[in-house]
């Protein structure tokens, strides 16, 4: 059965979309709802206007295939929610951005359309070799290639029509939303000097200990204070406790060899006449690029893990590399064209997995503990199927949203299960990935939310002790401060059997060790005068003593030259920003009505 359903994979998602469809339709008609369903009954609305079954499945399908083919496989279960919410939400925009567009009476004419053509070209036709002369894009070949009958025979020419007709009216629009951003000279110096300008700090840092802490004693006033001021900082998503069951794919020696000989192979065919691209075509485990006869398309250097950047950049046009391995599997590499620092690759991968008779032996035990507690409602069979096996569950912690790991690696589908409406004592279905496969159970369910005064008194009494320890050790670094003023920031420390620090150059915006990260501490580096000694800094973890030992300003003459660039780049960003906050406010305002979660419910009922 699992030999028949991993063979099925492709079709998986159109089972769900299909299973997702029967159940809106059987929660229609019902009774559940009002009304008798059809293919355009509403999934969602957005200020009345209707997102219909169809249209949400047919969105929903086409990003998890794209996503299921740049991954080369299945989609795990977090995998397939995440395309699911991306799709309604992308939905959502859109409808939102229709209408806003309509009520501003936005609209874009041929004229537009036919310019935007000639003269702002998409990016992958920029990086089409055919379309470069000198490894630089060249206007008159893409006009040509504009008109030419193929643009119009291969609908090139229409799918260009249409994407300017979505992409004009919403850059008008954006137009009119971010009209009035500008960035001063000043703001943008203050931009550079945050990321130029450099320190070196010698501190002293005084942090709470258990000790400390426990010596404080917040009243219940304090507690229920904190409690009413920190709503989203209590809130906490649901945890779930998870047994888990794993049968690995073990990779032997034997099952590297092999693969490396059948690479060789390959290799051996397309060096005596077979052409690259239609072996590709056929045995690369990269359908991405297999489809497109192992095409990785015209780029520069650095996309490529290190292992296959090296190798690929060694080649000449028209070379093939050795077997290559890198953490994907083995790789031929062929470079077909380069110009300058530019060039185009194709590659052939092989995964390297079990051999036709480990994996047989590995499917064997699959369907042996799926028959044993697969989808069991009782927790003790879990507990039967493991003893029989002789495997030792693994005890998970998964928080909801996350995914669940196992001794460092990803396990597939498993969190999303756990939250998925799964009851406690509830065995998993059986799931798979290239590591092998895993079966889970479900021993305990916390859901997520702001906790009640009861629940969340712990935290808030350790939050309360510690800004209150805090507190007590400003009081040590104040006479820390005091010492350091009439002899040294080094010799106090040592009189207190204190470590005096020494930090590497940082800016505004660095991590540094010791200090943090953009916090009370990193600013003062940046204010106190050089060769002062603090007064203390208290952050939200520990109280500082520190000198500064020497600050670098930014470089002016540098900072002019770029200026004109970094404005652009900046204001790109605030134009996105205020875009985005726009939508934000469209979406907080409008009427969302959401069925999805009602649907799969129902779904989930009538399949019990």
């Amino acid at each position: 059965m699992l030999k028949t359903m991993r063979n099925a994979a492709k079709y998986i998602w159109i089972f769900v979309a299909v299973l997702f469809v029967g159940g809106f339709l059987l929660y229609q008609t019902s009774g559940l709802s009002g009304s008798t369903a059809t293919r355009n009954t509403a999934i969602a609305s957005v200020n009345g206007r209707d997102v219909t079954v169809t249209e949400w499945v047919r969105a929903t399908e086409q990003r998890a295939t794209d996503a299921s083919q740049r991954l080369g496989r299945p989609l795990t279960l977090e995998e397939r929610k995440q395309v699911e919410q991306e799709t309604f939400d992308e939905l959502v925009s859109n409808i939102l951005l229709e209408q806003e567009l309509e009520r501003r009476g936005i609209r874009v004419t041929d004229a537009e359309v036919i310019e935007a053509a000639r003269t702002s070209p998409p990016q992958e036709f920029m990086n089409a070799p055919q379309l470069q002369t000198d490894g630089h894009f060249d206007p008159a070949k893409y006009l040509r290639f504009l008109g030419s009958p193929m643009a119009k025979e291969q609908g090139i020419l229409a799918g260009l029509e249409s994407m300017y007709r979505t992409q004009i009216p919403r850059e008008k629009l954006t137009d009119q939303i971010a009209a009035g951003v500008y960035i001063t000279d000043p703001e943008l110096w203050s931009l550079w000097r945050d990321t130029h300008d450099t320190a070196q700090v010698t501190s002293v840092r005084f942090a709470p200990d258990s000790a400390t802490t426990s010596s404080v004693h917040p009243t219940d006033a304090e507690l229920h204070d904190y409690y009413d001021r920190h709503h989203d900082e209590l809130t906490r998503k649901g945890q779930a406790s998870i047994s888990l069951l794993i049968i690995p794919r073990t990779i032997t020696a034997a099952d590297t060899a092999a693969v490396l000989t059948h690479l060789l192979a390959l290799r051996h065919d397309i060096t005596t006449g077979a052409k690259f691209e239609d072996v590709a075509k056929r045995e690369s485990a990269d359908s991405a690029s297999a489809v497109n006869g192992g095409s990785l398309e015209w780029g520069k250097r650095g996309r490529f893990v290190p292992q296959f950047e090296t190798a690929a950049w060694a080649l000449k046009p028209g070379e093939i590399s050795p077997p290559v391995l890198t953490p994907f599997g083995y790789h031929l590499i062929k470079m077909d064209q380069r110009q300058g620092d530019s060039a185009l690759f194709r590659h052939i991968l092989l995964r390297v997995l079990q051999s036709d008779s480990s994996a047989g032996r590995t499917n064997a035990r699959a369907d042996s503990l799926e028959r044993l507690d697969a989808q069991s409602e009782l927790p003790a069979q879990f507990d039967h199927a493991a003893k029989i096996m002789g495997i030792t569950p693994v005890t998970l912690h998964v928080a909801e949203g996350s995914s669940a790991f196992a001794a460092g690696r990803q396990v597939p589908s498993v969190g999303a299960w756990a939250f998925s409406g799964s009851k406690v004592g509830e065995s998993s279905d059986l799931f798979e990935s290239e590591n092998g496969y895993y079966l889970a159970r479900l021993d305990s369910l916390t859901t997520g939310g702001l906790p009640s005064f009861e629940a969340a008194a712990p935290e808030i009494r350790r939050a309360i002790a510690t800004e209150k320890a805090i507190d007590l050790l400003a009081i040590k670094a104040k006479q820390l401060a005091t010492q350091a003023a009439s002899s040294s920031l080094e010799q106090a420390a040592q009189a207190e059997k204190l470590t005096a620090v020494k930090s590497p150059p940082f800016t505004r915006t660095s991590f540094v060790p010791d200090l943090g990260q953009m916090n009370e501490a990193i600013g003062a580096a940046f204010t106190l005068a050089p060769g002062t000694v603090s007064a203390p800094i208290k952050t939200s973890t520990a109280v500082y003593v520190l000198r500064v030992d020497r600050r670098v300003g930014a470089d002016s003459a540098a900072w002019v030259k770029q200026k004109d660039t970094q404005r652009q780049t900046v204001l790109r960003t605030l134009r996105r920003e205020r875009a985005d906050e726009f939508l934000a406010d469209l979406r907080q305002v409008a009427k969302i009505v959401d069925n999805r979660k009602l649907i799969e419910a129902t779904t989930r009922r009538t399949a019990a």
